[in-house]
């Protein structure tokens, strides 16, 4: 039943190539293309592809901030597939601090973005806009702010540090929500600079603010006439704590590993935020989500949106603005199709019976 002129071959490669690319399988990572040849953007079909273009165009020690990332926790998610539901529209919006969404997937923070492409945050904004999603803009960026959000129509969010200076931290967030961003992240967790890897040494630099405390984001959440999301939460007191302290949102994260080793995973402890949040706020969630399959997990466990970082740079690093909407998109589509390939055809009807978790 191959048709004329197709092989049997072609056509069980051709099938083989389908199962490749399905988001329900696990995700493994291409052996790339031949040396000297870049993969054309319109001919990737995952972001391990997009990450293999990247790290050609990157020096080692740029692409080394953005590469990799522990995956191993999706792999203890599997689901349990509805049958016999109307998939024929699926429906990916979702409400976030009080604005329709597109999709429950933004683009988070990555601090001086020039580094992977000479425009920086003014191409990524643009990739971002034209997938119609939130980007999350470092207050460590290439450019300031008010350029960043004078090149996109999309919405803009503000992502910031602790500092023992909480009013400079507060003129910073006032400055960038009046240039347009309609909420301000502040990130916990990271008084000082990231752990050393291969190629940065570890040190005991000062980053964030060792003495910050939740009097503290509590005066900075009450003087702010936006939301303040707290980025870095990883426990059900923290969350109680956070929620007390005023913030509008949470954000389960342990930023990429950066800053310490040894911690869970965020989609481990999910859940266990979740449920101590209890509706209180909304809940987001960072770390190494590369396919739609892993945002559904997410989705299922009770967050509201994930941000995606990494895979955005190697968009960006890539094929600049549009490879940053082409990151999103990927994702995008493979949340759409593995919603309805598990009966789930809006994100209304997603629960934890979608996922089994298995023990280590």
């Amino acid at each position: 039943m191959t048709g004329p002129g197709v092989s049997r071959r072609r056509a069980l490669e051709r099938f083989g190539a389908l199962l490749a690319a399905s988001p329900l399988l696990p995700a493994q990572e291409l052996a790339g293309e031949p040396p000297g040849r870049i993969t054309p953007r319109q001919e990737a079909v995952n972001v391990f592809e997009v990450a293999a273009v990247a790290e050609r165009k990157l020096p080692a020690t740029v692409y080394s901030s953005i590469g990799g990332g522990d995956r191993r926790a999706f792999e203890r998610l599997t689901f349990r597939p509805r049958m016999l539901v109307n998939v024929a529209e699926i429906d990916l919006t979702t409400e976030l601090l009080g604005e329709k969404m597109f999709a429950p997937i933004l683009a988070g923070p990555v601090w001086q973005q020039q580094q992977f492409h000479p425009e920086g945050e003014l191409a990524a904004a643009r990739g971002a806009s034209l997938a119609r999603t939130v980007m999350v803009v470092s207050a460590r960026s290439s450019y300031p702010i008010a350029q960043i959000a004078a090149a996109t129509k999309t919405t803009l969010w503000i992502q910031d540090y602790p500092e023992a200076d909480v009013g400079a931290v507060r003129k910073r967030i006032e400055a960038a929500l009046a240039a347009g961003c309609k909420a301000a992240c502040l990130t916990l967790g990271t008084p000082y600079a990231p752990a050393g890897g291969a190629h940065h040494p570890a040190k005991l630099a000062p980053m964030g603010q060792p003495r910050m405390d939740w009097k503290l984001i509590e005066n900075l959440a009450r003087s702010l006439k936006a939301p303040l999301l707290l980025k870095g939460i990883m426990t059900p007191e923290e969350a109680r704590l956070a929620v007390a302290a005023g913030a509008g949102g949470l954000v389960v994260s342990n930023h990429g590993g950066m800053f310490a080793e040894g911690l869970a995973a965020p989609i481990e402890v999910l859940a266990s935020v979740v449920d101590e949040v209890a509706g209180k706020a909304p809940v987001l969630v960072d770390g190494s989500f590369r396919r739609g399959t892993d945002i559904l997990k997410a989705l299922a466990l009770g967050a509201r949106a994930v941000l995606v970082g990494r895979p955005v740079m190697w968009g960006l690093a890539a094929y600049g603005a549009e490879g940053v909407e082409t990151v999103l998109n990927m994702l995008q589509s493979e949340l759409a199709r593995s919603m309805g390939l598990c009966g789930k055809p809006n994100l209304a009807g997603l629960d934890r019976s979608l996922v089994k978790i298995h023990r280590r």
